[in-house]
């Protein structure tokens, strides 16, 4: 189909970088400051600046189209990490720099994230859709494989700085690799025109007012703060079984990666059954499961059990995310997918960003602690879909 190939190549590319950069950013500051407390700021200051700016974001996506809105932020993205690369290099980075540049990046973030789901229903049929995000799920948890083994890799044996310009030129390739797309789709506009921040507030709104959306939001903000957690006390945990150095930053890039396959693999099954009618059972199963697997698992049975313990949590990933995209499409009227679909994925993402600020905090006392919040927040999450999505369509707004 139109479109498609060259939406897959630059969702592909600009994921890969996304994801070797949320390891990088992390292993990064824990190199250069040796402090996982600021490690755990600037996974924060990466993401949670995006999510605050997102309804302009999604605004701005109906306004111009999605495919320029992505290109927009894959140029942004990729200046940026050239510009930390190159302020590691010449030896003048500091933390309030890195801080800065984490910042600006996660600004234009919620323009290819919430860009790239808003033209899948869009060049997808609708009787494909589950297919497409089951597909499209697969293929981010393949990524989440590649992603963080290629990140350890490179930054244990090739350098800090050097990671950092291949992430930047992933993020180029993916920009350029839109561009037959973008000359292709006009920009797509619901109404009359108006001021984006009249835009804005118009898509927290019609969120706000969707049951559906709204219970996604709680639900999966909290599943997201486990993952937040999992972001800054996987790569401390191996540090302190193993040492500083290139053979603990590829462990963790491993064990990223094996997260990811079986998410791969959760995914892929998840697409072989019918969830139409059924994502709020697959959402609160998959949570609850990830509970347990967090904690105990994960907690206390040494990199053992980490390994054991990150494979179940990505292969529930799966039935997760496929859920949450059906639904969320299905219980969105087409004319504010942009801007809907931006305010949904900054309040679903919200807990990432909190969740890696309190492990910073919580992993310098205890990590079993740290472990067993995320624990908490993902039977949270299951507790809160369960009560708060509704279970027909008829009830959504």
């Amino acid at each position: 189909m139109q479109g498609v190939p060259e939406l897959l190549a630059a969702a592909s590319l600009s994921r890969l970088a996304g994801r070797m950069l949320m390891l990088a950013i992390v292993l990064y500051a824990l190199a250069r400051f040796r402090s996982p407390a600021l490690a755990g700021w600037i996974s924060f200051a990466s993401m949670a600046p995006g999510l605050a700016v997102s309804p302009l974001a999604g605004a701005l996506l109906d306004r111009i189209g999605a495919a320029k809105a992505i290109v927009v932020d894959m140029a942004v993205s990729a200046v940026l990490l050239l510009v930390l690369a190159f302020t590691g290099t010449v030896g003048v980075m500091s933390a309030p720099l890195l801080l800065a540049l984490a910042t600006l990046y996660s600004l234009t973030s919620p323009l290819g994230a919430a860009g790239i789901r808003t033209l899948i229903p869009n060049v997808v049929p609708k009787d494909a859709l589950d297919r497409a995000n089951a597909l499209d799920t697969g293929s981010y948890a393949f990524i989440d494989v590649l992603g963080p083994a290629l990140a350890g890799v490179l930054f244990g044996f090739v350098g800090p700085d050097e990671t950092m310009f291949v992430i930047a030129l992933l993020y180029a390739l993916a920009g350029v690799s839109l561009a037959p797309l973008v000359r292709r789709m006009p920009a797509h506009r619901s109404g009359p025109a108006r001021p984006l921040i009249h835009e804005a507030i118009a898509g927290v709104a019609y969120v706000m007012r969707n049951p559906s959306l709204r219970g996604l939001a709680i639900s999966y903000s909290l599943y997201q703060v486990s993952w937040g957690v999992l972001v800054v006390a996987v790569p401390v945990t191996v540090l302190h079984e193993l040492g500083a150095g290139p053979i603990a930053d590829s462990v963790t890039g491993g064990l990223w990666a094996i997260a990811g396959l079986a998410g791969a693999v959760g995914a892929l099954c998840t697409g072989q059954l019918r969830t139409i009618q059924r994502e709020r059972r697959f959402i609160v199963i998959g949570t609850l499961a990830t509970a347990v697997a967090i904690y105990p698992i994960s907690a206390i049975l040494g990199l053992v059990g980490l390994t054991l313990g990150l494979a179940l949590v990505g292969f529930f990933a799966g039935p997760i995310d496929v859920g949450l995209l059906s639904l969320r499409q299905r219980r969105t009227e087409a004319s504010w997918f942009g801007r809907a679909l931006a305010v949904s994925w900054s309040l679903n993402m919200s807990g990432l960003p909190l969740g890696s600020a309190l492990a910073g905090l919580l992993v310098t006392q205890s990590l079993p602690t740290a472990f067993a919040v995320a624990a908490i927040a993902s039977a949270l999450s299951g507790v809160a879909a369960y009560a708060l999505v509704p279970a027909h369509p008829d009830k959504a707004a």
